[in-house]
């Protein structure tokens, strides 16, 4: 009986704890490395789409396939009565470097209606920042009347956080929401919606909103650190069993001369 079977099957609590440690700490790890290609793909996906020509959003009812991560343009009027602010979103990039990066507030989603056309399209204007002593206060954001012209990217949803439990279907003013639901939307307004939101781009605005948006690849690396602690845990977790098994054999050895 070799050296490894013997540590095997003389500690098989031993064995299973380790396992297990090891199991985890590299199916955790995988999982790290997993979210960060999944993001340096994104990136590039994105880059390549954006390359494309400029889609006009007033020339055609558009699908979510169609204009997926696509710099697209409209023309129309926003409902700033329907705003959403969307909470507990971090600052894009702060504007000092490092200086406000854990600042929290708001992804104000304003709906602007189609020139020419009774078609809705929810609109991530900006970042503002949040009053810390009083959620319910809304910083002082501008929106443009009558007809503007927009430019951006084309997205799915504006980004999701974590939220215990479900929203009921009752609306209070200012409407504060932990997550945007396109559902949702078209059952209390009834109207016809795009399938997706314009995030709009440009550098920080009169508007009182920063659009100075992170790029795809952010926390890249932090998903490579924590890769390489949850393996460092499994590699642990090993050394241990093989370290503690040979001190015991060891001892056993000892007693036995």
């Amino acid at each position: 009986m070799n050296i490894f079977s013997s540590l095997i099957t003389k500690r098989i609590v031993a064995t299973v704890s380790a396992l297990l440690v090891v199991g985890i700490g590299c199916a955790a790890g995988f999982w790290q490395l997993s979210r960060a290609h999944q993001k340096i793909a994104l990136a590039e996906s994105l880059a390549a789409r954006q390359k494309l020509p400029l889609v006009s959003l007033n020339a055609q009812a558009w699908t979510l396939e169609e204009v997926s991560q696509r710099r697209v343009q409209v023309r129309g009027s926003y409902l700033p009565g329907e705003t959403i602010w969307l909470d507990n979103r971090p600052r894009p990039v702060p504007v000092n470097g490092a200086d406000g990066a854990g600042q929290s507030g708001f992804y104000v989603m304003t709906p602007l209606k189609l020139d020419g056309t009774q078609i809705v399209l929810w609109v991530n204007r900006g970042w503002a920042p949040r009053n810390n002593d009083e959620r319910t206060q809304l910083p002082p954001v501008s929106t443009p009347f009558g007809i503007v012209s927009l430019e951006g990217v084309a997205l799915a949803h504006p980004g999701r956080v974590f939220e215990l439990g479900k929203n009921n279907d009752s609306i209070t003013r200012p409407r504060i929401e932990q997550n945007f639901d396109f559902d949702k939307e078209s059952k209390l307004h009834g109207w016809q919606q795009l399938p997706f939101i314009l995030r709009e781009s440009g550098n920080d605005g009169v508007d009182g909103l920063s659009r100075n948006w992170a790029p795809p690849t952010t926390g890249v690396d932090r998903h490579y650190a924590y890769a390489f602690q949850w393996f460092a845990l499994a590699f642990s977790g090993f050394l241990f069993w093989l370290i503690s098994g040979l001190m015991q054999q060891r001892k056993r050895g000892d007693k036995s001369e």
